[in-house]
């Protein structure tokens, strides 16, 4: 009986499955043909049909990884420095789907930095992120929960706090549990809270309040 085009998305959807396991079981760095096929429960040969190099299995893998972490679910919050704490949290390991994911990025990093046109894929949603964070900053200044500062600089503070954040809960998950990840957080959003702890704001530095926590990218 020949293969319908639903066999070929669910076989499709399989192998997907089995590349995301072998990422969150041995991340970048143990994903082989070889691998997935045994996850799979297949052979070397079917996956070839899918990917003919090793270069196109990590490219699929790499796409997947962006493509689920923007699909992961997101903290509620509401307008201004709530909104801010959600997107920041989103960011975090604090549960398991959050952990695998995380993992699977951070042992993307060597990949990422191997190839010039990932890392600048890479940069970009970075920097995205940081957009996403400012446009909240500014909404939560606008408000008068944060003073008035440097939104640019205030974003990248963030970013890079939660991002080391997540590197040391993921090799010592015991000393730093979601808790404590979510406390650390709260510590540094009332630092930020602090006028000395902001410069003076550019003239231009408002902008329309409408930022949410899906415009910030949930994985480090």
């Amino acid at each position: 009986m020949p293969r319908t085009k639903g066999d070929h998305e669910a076989r499709r959807r399989d192998v997907s499955e089995a590349v995301w396991r072998v990422l969150a079981t041995h991340g970048f760095g143990g994903l082989t043909l070889r691998a997935v096929a045994t996850e799979l429960g297949a052979t070397t040969g079917m996956l070839t049909h899918y990917f003919p190099a090793k270069r196109d299995l990590v490219a699929y893998a790499l796409d997947l990884l962006t493509e689920r972490s923007a699909a992961r679910p997101r903290q509620a919050g509401g307008p201004g420095l709530p909104a801010l704490r959600a997107a920041l949290l989103d960011i975090l390991p604090l549960t398991a789907e959050a952990t695998a994911s995380n993992r699977i990025w951070v042992s993307s990093w060597d990949t990422a930095l191997a190839d010039a046109a990932v890392s600048e894929d890479y940069a970009r949603q970075y920097a995205h992120s940081r957009t996403g964070l400012r446009d909240l900053v500014v909404t939560a200044q606008q408000r008068g929960e944060l003073p008035a500062g440097d939104a640019e600089r205030i974003a990248a503070g963030a970013q890079s706090f939660v991002l080391g954040l997540t590197v040391q809960a993921l090799f010592n998950p015991a000393a730093f549990p979601p808790h404590r990840q979510a406390e650390l957080l709260d510590d540094y959003l009332t630092s930020l809270a602090s006028p000395a702890s902001c410069q003076a704001a550019p003239d231009d530095a408002a902008r329309p309040d409408d930022a949410t926590p899906d415009d910030v990218a949930p994985s480090p």
